[in-house]
This record gives structure tokens, sequence and C-alpha cells, in this order.
């Protein structure tokens, strides 16, 4: 069991930036990431066909026997997470939550953005978490950015434009911090940081991958392989897990 796969699942790329933290800090695990990027971006889907999308994507790392499970997607824990739990109450599980908690305590007079996808923000999920901590947040839907990160435009004028026409009339404002609700978000931190360079970003990696370190210790789950390793497979074929290979190695580089 110790050195079985740790499953990764996400709509598309966005969950590699996870998956790196969770190398990160558990460099000797063996992780299996699935990136369902034929049907991303999730986020304006109905509610039930995320949750057939998730139900297909998780069955594809249940059969490969894992021994837990990264829902590396906002959209797919706020609408799938909870059922998944229940249907499999030893399999450890860790989800995704926007950083709104930690954006709140970072305020210093200033307001928290909440960028994120249409159905994170509809979901309960996240409406109670902005009853917690929302303090009249500023909400915004980031219509086509998945997309974006999706083709391997992250880095782009299409991304900053977008971005300007998405955040730009909160420009003249005090914004603090800005939450990246979705794991496709750290790849646009550049262009998000360029037009509020005072801000502070927030997003779930971290935290995510502590979790799941927590859970496998608790259980005696953690692997003693040296060096571990790391299987990407794609709904979309070659060229999307090329991508998720590039984008690991973006990652690799801003941490030298």
């Amino acid at each position: 069991m110790k050195n079985d796969l740790i499953g990764f699942f996400d709509s598309g790329v966005g969950g590699i930036s996870v998956l790196h933290e969770a190398r990160r800090q558990m460099p000797n695990e063996n992780f299996l990431f699935y990136g369902d990027n034929l049907n991303a971006p999730y986020g304006p889907r109905p509610i039930e066909e995320i949750r057939a999308l998730c139900a297909a994507g998780l069955d594809r790392l249940l059969e490969r026997g894992v021994k837990a499970i990264v829902i590396a997607c906002n959209t797919a824990t706020s609408a799938y997470a909870e059922i998944v739990r229940a249907k499999y109450p030893r399999l450890p599980i860790v989800g995704m939550e926007p950083a709104l908690k930690p954006a709140h305590f970072a305020r210093h007079g200033g307001e928290v953005i909440v960028l994120a996808t249409e159905a994170t923000l509809r979901l309960s999920k996240f409406e109670k978490l902005m009853a917690r901590y929302g303090d009249d947040a500023i909400l915004v839907a980031g219509h086509g950015l998945v997309e974006l990160v999706e083709a391997g435009r992250a880095r782009s004028p299409e991304a900053d434009a977008r971005l300007l026409e998405l955040l730009g009339p909160y420009r003249g404002r005090q914004v603090d911090a800005i939450v990246l609700g979705c794991t496709h978000y750290p790849f646009l931190r550049e262009g998000i940081q360029r037009l509020f360079p005072q801000a502070r970003l927030f997003d779930g990696r971290e935290g995510t991958a502590a979790r799941l370190k927590y859970l496998l210790d608790t259980r005696g789950l953690r692997s003693d392989a040296a060096p571990g390793s790391i299987e990407l497979q794609s709904s979309a074929g070659t060229a999307s897990i090329e991508l998720m290979r590039a984008l690991m190695a973006s990652l690799d580089d801003e941490t030298v």
C-alpha cells in the first residue's frame, strides 16, 4: 500500500499546479494524474453533467488501485467530493477550496477579489465559505481563462487582454488580495500581478498538498520509494500531456 499510486483528477491541465506542490512536499510518492482535457472547462456545465464527468474520471483512477485521491479542481470538488467520499469512506480523498480564508485575514483596509469558475461561484460549498469569510468580496467569473490555459496561451497577449477585461474595472480600488479559485489560474499569476502589483495572490495548492501529506502520515501510507514517479494521462491525448509536462517545467523554473 505504501508505494501505491496517488491519483490526481482535474478537468484539464490546471491540477498540474497542485501536483507540482504535492511532489515538492512528498518527492518519494508515486503520482498518477488524469486530466479530462477533452471536456474542459467544467465551469459552464450543468451540475449533473459535471458529476457524471467526475465519476468517469475518478473511476479511471480507482481502477488503478490508488491509495488516495486528490480532486485537483475547485469545480469538481464542489460538485462531487462529498458524493465520492460517501461512496469510499475508507479512501483518503482531498479536494480543493478557494483560499478565501487566508485572503480574508490578509486584508488591511482593502478588498478581496475572488476569481473562480461560474460553477464554483454558484454552488453551495462556496456560498458557505462566503458566509464565513466573504465580507463583501468581489466575485469575478473567469470566463475564457481556462480555455486559454488549456490552449497553452497562459502567457500571451490574448490572456492579458482577457484578464484586463475581467479585472480591469477594479484596478482603481484598493485590492489587498486576489483569490485564484481555479487550479488553472496559478498559470496566469504573472498577468494578474501586473494588473494588481500591490495585491497578494492566494490559491489552495500548498494547503491541499499539506492536507494530503497529513492524511497519508496519519494512516501510515507515506511511500518509502526513492525517488517517486509521475504518470500523466489525458482524455484528449498526446498534445495535452505535452502541455502538462511544459507546465510542470514552468513551475520548476519558478522555484529555482
